[in-house]
């Protein structure tokens, strides 16, 4: 019996799930003695926080609205924006939005006020701490960045580059469902398989955790059996909480256990060709399963069973019925299933395999190594 690896999990301080639990943040806000609250969005979500600027302002609490944000941050962007704050001098940083927001609203409270420089924190542990308060919304069901320690950036070398610390977890997080119901159906069908494949992922982790895996099997048995549904019909409030809750469930597990091979090798689609991140991973999952499920398969096989297959005469049967469950999934989404759907050219697949071979701490936690030219056949595979 392998024995159970190290777990290290830093959960936000609070924690509120729920249609319509946006209403409770001011009460939360004014709890916390905060004077100057700098919130970060995105254009589209405008109306729907307009009640809860007024509250603030109704309670002598300064509000300033940024929507500068509209794709995945770079180093660049980052830098304007902590202009903005350090004039605006917040002492509450919330991030209303997707994933990219949520990054930059977690970067922009751990850096007012702190003397490490960007280039200083990148990587694992380096950030030191954080001084000013710091409140998430997720407004997709995605990327789980609400409650991670993880925030993303686009470095000057068009190189995805991570922050990951426990002061980038939220004080507080506020999951409110009924956010996601105005997102349009390719939006909700990207960010959901997104959810999907950080609870894959860490499911079947050179690293699973059994604690992890109680989110991970949840997560992916919520989103397999709603995705569709949020996809087709996103006015439906149950499909949508169904999601969000998956999508939460996966955010807990991108710290203590993290993404694989999936999100490596998806990482050259976004720096290189701007593709949305949840395209991406949904693009690459099923050929990246492939590639795996031979040295997991009793893992696979628990994969399968969460997307609510049938199990077949051995492990390896049911992985592959798992893995034709997860593209019919990504067909009745309606995403993409080859890269050249999206335009990119054939010829750049021994530089995308260059650059996904440099994400070393994530390739790390593949159940099976991974090389250069494993790397070239999966691109390949997925062509």
């Amino acid at each position: 019996m392998n024995s159970i690896p190290n777990l290290t999990i830093h959960f936000p301080a609070k924690l509120v799930f729920g249609k319509g639990c946006i209403s409770e943040l001011p009460a939360e806000i004014a709890k916390l003695s905060c004077k100057k609250v700098f919130i970060l969005t995105i254009t589209p979500l405008l109306s729907k926080i307009e009640e809860l600027t007024k509250q603030l302002e109704a309670l002598d609490i300064t509000v300033s609205v940024n929507t500068d944000i509209v794709q995945e941050p770079t180093f660049a962007d980052f830098d304007k924006l902590m202009l903005q704050a350090g004039e605006i001098k917040p002492d509450m940083v919330i991030g209303i939005g997707g994933g990219s927001v949520l990054d930059v609203a977690k970067l922009v409270a751990a850096q007012l006020d702190n003397t490490q420089s960007l280039a200083d924190i990148v990587g694992i542990g380096l950030l030191k701490g954080r001084s000013k308060k710091l409140i998430c919304v997720p407004a997709t069901s995605g990327t789980g960045s609400e409650v991670s320690p993880n925030a993303i950036l686009v470095d000057p070398e068009n190189q995805k580059k991570g922050i990951i610390s426990p002061y980038l977890v939220p004080d507080a997080v506020y999951v409110d469902p009924l956010l996601t119901m105005s997102v349009p159906g390719s939006i909700t069908a990207a960010t959901g398989l997104d959810a999907l494949t950080h609870c894959l992922e860490a499911y079947t982790n050179k690293f699973a955790q059994p604690f992890i895996d109680l989110y991970a099997y949840e997560g992916m048995r919520l989103i397999g059996a709603h995705i569709v549904q949020a996809v087709k019909n996103g006015d439906d409030e149950e499909a949508r909480t169904q999601v969000a809750m998956g999508s939460l469930l996966g955010g807990f597990c991108l710290g203590p256990v993290n993404t694989a091979a999936v999100h490596a090798l998806a990482y050259p689609l976004g720096s290189s060709f701007h593709l949305a991140h949840g395209l991406s991973n949904a693009l690459l999952l099923p050929y990246v399963m492939k590639f795996n499920s031979s040295a997991a398969p009793g893992k696979y096989a628990g994969v399968a069973l969460a997307l609510g297959c049938i199990r077949g005469d051995d492990d390896l049967q049911t992985a592959k019925k798992g893995i034709e469950k997860i593209e019919q999934l990504i067909r009745e989404c309606g995403i993409p299933a080859r890269l050249r759907d999206v335009g990119i050219p054939k010829d750049a697949i021994p530089q995308m395999a260059e650059d996904a071979m440099k994400i070393t701490r994530l390739l790390k936690n593949n159940p099976r190594e991974l090389n250069y030219q494993d790397a070239v056949d999966i691109y390949t595979d997925a062509y």
